[in-house]
């Protein structure tokens, strides 16, 4: 799981606006073009590119975000005064700041959330991540955007299979926890595009698809349980299943972390004809369970005091437990309560705080894998990485092998050295995951295609 994405990184979404103004004696809209820069968050720098297009337009980029040209708004420009909102962002988040003609940058500060940040604009496009792994074009292989019907939803994604004829084995892929495009994308990598890139190559058809919410595909994560997820789920296979060019009888499931929830959820139903799973950190413990056991670890990890750990702990096991009995009123206002005991300047507005708590996520905390898994009796692989400090192994390794211990054909593997992401890693610490240039550690495709072949050969 991602931690509702993981801290700061996810809450503060930026942007940069447009300036400009003329006069007679200088050149007009001095703004225009593009602009680069760092949104001086402590510990936690982000880089954001921004292109003015005139005085009340321009875009922003934000490399680590998955952030593209996205547009500001409520834009107001001159030379001495420099303003802009940012769209579906929680926070009240803007910017106000001023273009220095004498050093030809942009120079302001950037509140959100009642917290303000330094940040200065100079020319020139943001620097791109450096991704290695990430696939590009041309393929050897065939690419096609699809769509398809999940009850009254449209669910839109990618559907990637070997050239040439023939009926292939294929792969659903099923996103973390939180909204997800098909890519799976965040901190600049892409984890699904690379999976389904290793696995098309290795002679499998791969279905990706955007959740609830997400880019082509409708709805609202927020507002789902999971019986509307495994549904979508369903309907991927229903959907692969209705095609000439894939084996009806070799379809399987790939789950990342939550998606190791849902793709024993979907296999396990007598109906689905789902030929084997796969699950890359997928928890073998409760929802509310892993919530409990992540905040410690990270807070560990992060160098934090014994007794604000135990605080934490004591707060998510208080918030999971409501949630897990479905009393949303009671974990909303146990979140206004932790809320109005932080420092002024870092409190949110209530709407806010509520909007965080959802019927998504009280699904997510209930949730007990074990009686999906103990039903398998298909191949199933579920891997673990060694450093993983979201789904701990030591919490979940063990539970997944007894859970799987009635099926005949069931591999349980911790791979050491990778994170949650299955980065390699020193310490699997989530504020890493940007920095890490590689997307996938390769031993981990390796190991994940040559269990595929051996299991669901290609050919």
């Amino acid at each position: 799981m991602r931690s509702h994405r993981v801290g700061a990184l996810a809450l503060f979404v930026i942007a940069v606006l447009v300036a400009g103004c003329s006069s007679d004696s200088n050149p007009p809209e001095p703004t225009t073009g593009d602009w680069h820069g760092t949104l001086e968050i402590p510990g936690q720098p982000l880089e954001i590119g921004v292109t003015f297009s005139g005085q009340d337009s321009g875009t922003i980029e934000i490399p680590l975000q998955g952030v593209h040209a996205a547009p500001l708004k409520d834009v107001q420009s001159s030379r001495n005064g420099v303003s802009f909102g940012i769209p579906d962002v929680p926070g009240a988040a803007k910017f106000d700041g001023r273009y220095d003609q004498a050093s030809d940058r942009i120079v302001g500060d950037f509140v959100q959330s009642g917290q303000t940040f330094k940040v200065t604009l100079q020319r020139g496009k943001v620097t791109p991540l450096n991704r290695p792994q990430e696939p590009k074009p041309p393929f050897p292989y065939q690419s096609e955007d699809v769509t398809y019907r999940s009850g009254d939803l449209t669910i839109a994604g990618t559907l990637t299979k070997p050239s040439g004829t023939g009926r292939f084995p294929a792969v659903l892929l099923i996103t973390g926890s939180g909204p997800q495009n098909r890519d799976e994308e965040l901190f600049g990598h892409k984890p699904f595009l690379l999976i389904a890139d290793t696995l098309t190559r290795a002679g499998y058809a791969v279905l990706r698809t955007d959740d609830r919410g997400v880019g082509g595909t409708g709805g609202k994560l927020d507002d789902a349980n999971y019986t509307d997820l495994a549904n979508d789920a369903l309907a991927g296979v229903g959907f692969l299943r209705s095609r000439q060019d894939v084996d009806p009888a070799r379809i399987g499931l790939f789950g990342h972390s939550e998606g190791g929830y849902l793709a024993p959820l979907v296999a396990s139903r007598p109906d689905s004809g789902v030929a084997f799973a796969i699950l890359m950190a997928g928890p073998g413990v409760s929802g509310a369970e892993v919530i409990v056991e992540q905040t410690r670890v990270i807070l560990t990890a992060n160098g934090a005091p014994p007794e604000e750990v135990e605080k934490q702990v004591r707060d998510a096991a208080e918030l999971s437990a409501l949630l897990k009995a479905g009393d949303l009123a009671g974990a909303k206002a146990l979140a206004r309560k932790a809320n109005e005991a932080l420092p002024p300047d870092q409190r949110k507005p209530d709407a806010e705080v509520d909007a965080t708590i959802t019927p998504y996520l009280a699904a997510l905390t209930a949730y007990d894998p074990a009686p999906a898994l103990s039903a398998l009796r298909i191949p199933v692989l579920a891997f673990f990485g060694g450093k993983d400090l979201q789904v701990p192994p030591a919490q979940s390794e063990q539970p997944m092998r007894d859970h799987l211990a009635a099926d005949p054909d069931a591999t349980v593997h911790v791979i050491p050295g990778v994170n949650h992401l299955m980065q390699p890693t020193d310490t699997g610490k989530p504020d890493e995951y940007a920095s890490i240039e590689t997307t996938i550690a390769p031993e981990v495709l390796s190991y994940v295609t040559g269990w595929l072949v051996a299991h669901i050969p290609p050919k």
